[in-house]
């Protein structure tokens, strides 16, 4: 293999590891500070990648309006959710049963609006490359990356240097007694729902930016994003962008090392040694 083809790879495993972290970023969130394995998560990406397909498509927005447009919608949509998930009392364990079942509800739902046929978005927006010595760096894919940088670094800022920060913490360790020193718990924790709702958005819109869709793909995203959260460790935001990019990298030099088809083993095998070697990570 050549030394062209191997720092391609790295640059691809770059790039698609920005896109497990970004994705990863609010599941992360919500199991770490709320204690709901929020599978619907994946649901929120896929209609958020179909209503951009829509609205940049045939809508002709341009996509950062249309990132701007949904990014406080899903606000409200990830707090509508907490809101429920609280109403009823759903622990984390049944979480994954209830959130997967509305997982199932958009499946549905994205198949009725757009049928199960695959759908391209078609835009101009950040297309080409640029070019660098033997390498090519995709526009829309270097965005992607600044962009999941960005949003892990001051997410990770936010949560170690902030009130905010602090008071997740708090009231992660002793809810009633960070309610007693004026920690308003609830609104918190539908905070970190509706942020973990706008990321899932931000995903959503570069997902219909970068790859065909099909209602049923929400599921391959599946066990490639949990082994990015599970690595990184819950609630760390520069923890899942660093097994994002690991991850990512060990993929696309899999690739180009064995065969295309070896790429699923990665995150897989990954997952199995931590749940089997490192279950506290959990």
């Amino acid at each position: 293999m050549s030394a062209t083809l191997l720092g391609q790879s790295v640059l691809s495993g770059i790039f698609s590891g920005s896109l497990y972290a970004l994705l990863g970023l609010g599941l992360t969130l919500s199991w770490r500070y709320l204690k709901i394995i929020n599978l619907a998560h994946f649901a929120f990406i896929f209609l958020a990648a179909y209503l951009t397909y829509q609205l940049a498509g045939p809508g002709k927005w341009p996509p950062l309006l249309v990132v701007l447009a949904l990014a406080p919608l899903f606000f409200a949509l990830g707090v509508a959710q907490q809101a429920f998930l609280d109403h009823f009392k759903v622990d984390e364990f049944a979480s994954i049963i209830v959130t997967f079942g509305m997982t199932i509800l958009a499946e549905v739902l994205i198949q009725w609006i757009w049928s199960a046929d695959f759908v391209r978005l078609e835009t101009q927006f950040l297309r080409g490359s640029i070019e660098i010595g033997p390498f090519f760096l995709p526009r829309q894919e270097m965005l992607l990356s600044v962009l999941a940088l960005g949003l892990c670094l001051a997410t990770a800022a936010i949560l170690r240097f902030t009130w905010l920060g602090k008071a997740l913490r708090a009231g992660l360790d002793n809810p009633q007694i960070a309610a007693a020193f004026g920690v308003p718990n609830r609104e918190l924790s539908l905070m970190v729902a509706g942020f973990a709702g706008a990321l899932a958005a931000i995903g959503g819109a570069f997902m219909a930016l970068l790859f065909t869709l099909a209602p049923s793909q929400i599921y391959t995203w599946f066990g490639v994003v949990l082994a990015t959260v599970l690595l990184g460790g819950l609630g760390s935001a520069t923890g899942v962008f660093a097994a994002g990019l690991l991850i990512g990298v060990s993929e696309a030099v899999t690739m180009a090392v064995t065969a295309p088809a070896w790429a699923p083993v990665v995150p897989f095998t990954l997952l199995i040694l931590i749940l089997v070697f490192w279950p506290e990570r959990v």
